[in-house]
């Protein structure tokens, strides 16, 4: 149990490999463990290690039957469920854990995350509040509480994260990563310069582990990749392989090479993730599925591309990723709608955008969430609908009224604008 426990708490931080070697020594040791341990220790296993939703599922479903007044079971099956986009289930799950053991600080964060993934940011709001007032506080909720402030453009309220970890050093990345990642949204400067941090810079900040530092590596690859700098998305991935190749470490190094165009080394790694992770229910009808097309779309097999990610189309809404890599949410559906734009499928695109819109919470401050306002614009430009695209185009550039005009897709998306306003 003491090496299950050290893989949850690795795996919960973002360090993943340390998670999985200490959640697989656990599953080797579980034949010496009472019955309720041994519930423990498998549904980790198949979440931690092997990856399989479906399975991991179907242990903490016999876990609740077996132990009805064990808050833990429906605990981890709302985790699941998040994992699967699954949110309305999440949220019952983790009322159920809350009613069985009210004082449950992580109970009470994760009820807040349920509700944040739903939009239901009041209520969001009020339960973390009231797990305040029962001295029930900490880091995970604050971090959720600026994602609430995030979403309410309350400037104060994500101050308030930053000052509130100032003594706590270990959360000193995390703070970092998320001012970094909030500035991206709006491709706002950092701090006065256009150079963001370095995963290793953040981790540092932070005391992590090459895990962490790999996750801020891979995540800002992702980031300069939709932002369409390929150079930088390239030494970006390539920096977190080289401290990590973690599951989603290697997703986001191959997602964001594919969207740079490195056909040759995403296809590599998604190969290699495929015979490394092949019960894994993420990376087979998520991760997998979204790299596909990405590549078929480089290849201008945009059929293929479709093919592909109806795989993904029960999972796409999921959260997937650890706290340091929380931004793999809706990628399919960003994939998809960019597969319909070069189709001309106007229509189809503007679903797929309007999708990502539609979750503000499960999106958060993910690049996506601001790009997807000018996709829309695009896609309303292919139906004739001039009127709307404008509206989209201008709701873009409403939130990077601050971006460095040398951005690619920035400079791209101010020629279409005047091109579009010629036309009246």
């Amino acid at each position: 149990m003491a090496y299950a426990s050290l893989g949850t708490i690795h795996s919960n931080i973002g360090e993943t490999n340390l998670g999985a070697e200490n959640t697989r020594k656990a599953y080797e040791l579980r034949e010496r463990v009472s019955e309720r341990e041994k519930f423990y220790i498998e549904s980790h296993y198949t979440q931690f290690v092997t990856g399989d939703l479906d399975k991991a599922s179907q242990v903490c479903e016999l876990w609740a039957q077996t132990y009805p007044r064990d808050s833990v079971a429906p605990n981890n099956l709302s985790v699941i469920y998040d994992y699967l986009g699954q949110y309305d289930k999440a949220l019952a799950e983790m009322r159920e854990a809350l009613r069985l053991d009210p004082a449950g600080a992580q109970d009470y964060a994760n009820l807040v995350s349920s509700y944040l993934s739903l939009n239901r940011l009041k209520e969001a709001r009020a339960s973390a509040e009231e797990a305040q007032a029962k001295k029930l506080d900490s880091g995970y909720l604050r971090m959720l509480l600026y994602q609430v402030a995030f979403l309410q453009n309350d400037a104060a309220g994500m101050a308030q994260f930053a000052a509130w970890v100032a003594d706590k050093p270990r959360m000193q990345g995390l703070v970092l990563d998320f001012e970094t990642d909030t500035a991206a949204y709006f491709r706002a400067a950092w701090k006065g310069s256009g150079v963001f941090p370095s995963g290793s810079c953040l981790s540092r900040a932070g005391g992590g582990q090459g895990d962490i530092a790999a996750a801020y590596e891979a995540k800002a690859a992702v980031r300069e990749a939709v932002f369409e700098n390929v150079a930088a998305a390239q030494q970006r991935a390539a920096a977190a392989l080289a401290l990590s190749t973690g599951r989603d470490v290697q997703y986001g190094a191959a997602l964001a090479l594919a969207l740079a165009g490195d056909a040759a080394r995403a296809q590599a790694l998604a190969d290699d993730l495929a015979e490394r992770f092949p019960e894994d229910t993420i990376v087979q009808f998520n991760y997998l599925a979204t790299i596909h097309a990405q590549l078929a779309l480089e290849r201008n097999d945009s059929s293929k591309a479709l093919e592909a990610l109806q795989a993904a189309a029960p999972y796409e809404l999921g959260s997937p990723g650890s706290a340091t890599f929380n931004f793999v949410s809706l990628y399919p559906a960003y994939v998809r709608g960019g597969v319909y734009l070069s189709r001309r499928q106007g229509s189809e695109a503007a679903a797929e955008f309007q999708k990502i819109l539609d979750w503000p919470g499960v999106v958060i401050n993910e690049p996506i969430g601001a790009l997807s306002h000018l996709q829309l614009a695009r896609a309303y430009a292919l139906t004739g609908d001039t009127s709307k695209a404008r509206a989209s185009y201008q709701d873009f550039f409403a939130l990077w009224k601050d971006a460095d005009p040398d951005i690619p897709i920035f400079i791209a998306a101010k020629t279409e604008y005047a091109k579009l306003k010629e036309l009246g």
